[in-house]
């Protein structure tokens, strides 16, 4: 009986958060009695709650094997597994629950949870309509189903299941907050920041509501607030590498000159944090803080840590700062630690271009079309590797005549001209470009960017000028055919749609390095304003150039310039390497780039 009413009070200790008074009360308990399954298992709760999970889990094991048949014990278990990211366990012992005791609905949940986890948004989803089949009425479950769809990337059906459980549940405030971030990726700031407030006002107070909402008030222009929202959350959470990320991004745009320095701190703080290492190193380097970006990587391949990804950066900031031979033994370090890795060898094939060893390169460039045939990155690689082996296939994939197009855009119904309509953009477009630098990873220098996509702006003027694009899109379409030999005109069937689109302004001494886009399948450029120096055919300032790759290829310079104009449109596959000379006077130039790909219907 003594040990019924201490198993009682250890529980209402638990429940009340004493956790080491209940721990003492099980540990004596056990030590009495050893096979007291339910002292076992209190004891391992109170332990991992006092934050050591290890001996708790060992515990909470303990309990599983003295008695089996108890759902709970297998539940719990799997509530600490999960939290410790052992997933596969999690799982194990979730269904083992649901076994014993099949309206668990707990554990139902956290098994769609933990299916998320191990990316099996699939099955998840069929555990969740199962749930809303029997219990439709269930405002979890349906939140549960929002995750799920958004893992799946169909944020429309995830935003409606979150609506759903609002509907069931007004005050729900996981919905609240599950739903701001939805309607953030759609490119909803406004209706965003409005759930994220509803949350915020039910008592969410974390580090996800204060991410979500700086991404949301970044779409909206307003960098300053972005700014504060993403201090907020590395505060909740400083080893974030997504916040660190977004406020070393937003600072820089800033032109803070310390735009590093939460992203520094977090870094010293956690040596041994890779993700957090590789992150610093990299937003130094594409700073173009080369020196100190290479001083962090080679700090981690001293102490061995980090792998393969450590070695093929540690290549590729060696490689922009023109270390050829370094640059190629590191990345021979990393392509035979990671041989399947496609970012691992598409920089090892980087840099043995640029060491003019194409035919070391084409093997690897083969193997990587061969398992992503629509990769943007490895047709431009071919297509270069060819180039320097004169072989046929080169001339195939960079056929300037018949794939880079130029259009004079003709005016959208309500516009007279387009000199009318491009006033119109470059006095809209100009309030989008408040910012002081260019963003950290784009191909932009001396120059800024819209942070919102223009396909999700509402000004008469932007909706235009993307309307006018459509039969542009449409003539190059019917103009490269549907050869299946060729990897631009193979995909050229069903309906157009934009993937992005946005606007870029180049001040004095600003240019675009060389690039591809790797989501698109056909990209663009439109020129809204140009300086007058444009029109010099010498000095070609500011002009778009094709063939030349990101990094100096010898034999591999740029082959076709087109000069910009007001109103010109010029389309070309989004594999085809391109960039601009640099802009000499102190006169803008204003575009709008966007990418397209083709689709069922």
């Amino acid at each position: 009986m003594s040990s019924q009413l201490d198993l009682e009070r250890a529980s209402g200790l638990l429940s009340a958060g004493k956790f080491a008074e209940c721990a003492a009360i099980c540990g004596a308990i056990v030590s009495r009695d050893a096979g007291n399954a339910v002292a076992t298992h209190l004891l391992g709760l109170a332990i991992k709650e006092t934050g050591d999970w290890e001996q708790g889990e060992q515990w909470l094991r303990l309990s599983v094997q003295l008695e089996p048949g108890r759902a709970e014990f297998h539940a719990n278990l799997a509530n600490l597994l999960r939290r410790r990211e052992k997933y596969r366990g999690a799982e194990k012992f979730y269904r083992r629950a649901l076994e014993l005791a099949p309206g668990h609905l707990p554990a139902r949940h956290s098994l769609a949870l933990t299916l998320n986890d191990l990316g099996r948004a699939a099955e998840a989803e069929v555990l969740c309509r199962e749930l809303l089949a029997t219990a439709g009425a269930d405002a979890e479950t349906w939140v549960l189903l929002g995750v799920t769809l958004a893992n799946l990337r169909r944020l429309p059906e995830s935003e409606a299941a979150y609506r759903r459980a609002l509907e069931l549940d007004p005050h729900n405030k996981i919905a609240h907050h599950n739903l701001g971030a939805v309607l953030s990726q759609l490119e909803q700031p406004e209706a965003a920041l409005a759930a994220l407030q509803n949350a915020g006002t039910l008592g969410q107070n974390s580090y996800e509501l204060a991410f979500n909402r700086g991404r949301a008030l970044l779409d909206l222009n307003d960098v300053t607030g972005a700014e504060h929202e993403f201090e907020r959350a590395i505060t909740l959470k400083p080893a974030s590498v997504d916040a660190q990320l977004q406020l070393a991004r937003v600072r820089y745009m800033l032109g803070d000159a310390k735009f590093a320095r939460s992203l520094a701190d977090a870094a010293g703080a956690n040596r041994d944090d890779i993700g957090l290492q590789l992150l610093f190193a990299e937003v130094l380097w594409r700073a173009g803080k080369l020196s100190g970006a290479e001083a962090v990587l080679q700090d981690l391949v001293a102490r061995d840590v980090g792998g393969a990804h450590v070695r093929s950066t540690l290549a590729s900031v060696l490689h922009e700062e023109g270390r050829l031979k370094d640059a190629e033994a590191f990345a021979m370090q990393a392509a035979s630690a990671a041989p399947t890795d496609a970012v691992v060898i598409e920089t090892l094939v980087s840099v043995l271009l640029s060491r003019g060893r194409a035919a070391d390169a084409m093997p690897f460039i083969k193997t990587h079309r061969g398992l992503t045939p629509d990769s943007q990155a490895w047709v431009a690689y071919e297509a270069t590797a060819a180039r320097l082996l004169n072989h046929e296939l080169y001339p195939h994939l960079y056929d300037y005549e018949r794939l880079v197009r130029i259009f004079d855009v003709e005016a959208p119904p309500g516009w007279s001209s387009m000199q009318e309509l491009n006033a119109a953009l470059v006095k809209i477009l100009g309030d989008r470009h408040r910012l002081h630098s260019h963003p950290l990873d784009q191909s932009l220098r001396n120059g800024t960017q819209s942070s919102r996509s223009l396909l999700a702006e509402s000004d008469p003027a932007i909706k235009a000028i993307l309307a006018a694009f459509e039969d542009p899109i449409q003539e190059y379409r019917r103009l490269i055919g549907t050869d299946t030999a060729h990897p631009l005109s193979a995909r050229n069937a069903g309906r157009s749609s934009f993937t992005g689109a946005w606007s870029v302004q180049l001040r004095r001494l600003g240019y675009h390095v060389n690039h591809i886009h790797p989501d698109g399948w056909l990209s663009s450029a439109y020129y809204v304003d140009v300086p007058p120096e444009a029109a010099d055919p010498n000095a070609r300032s500011g002009w778009i150039k094709f063939g030349e790759p990101r990094y100096e290829v010898p034999g591999a310079g740029a082959e076709r310039f087109i000069q910009p104009r007001p109103g010109r449109l010029v389309l070309f596959p989004s594999y085809m390497w391109h960039g601009t000379t640099a802009i000499q006077g102190d006169a803008p130039r204003l575009t709008i780039a966007f990418d397209v790909k083709p689709g069922p219907g």
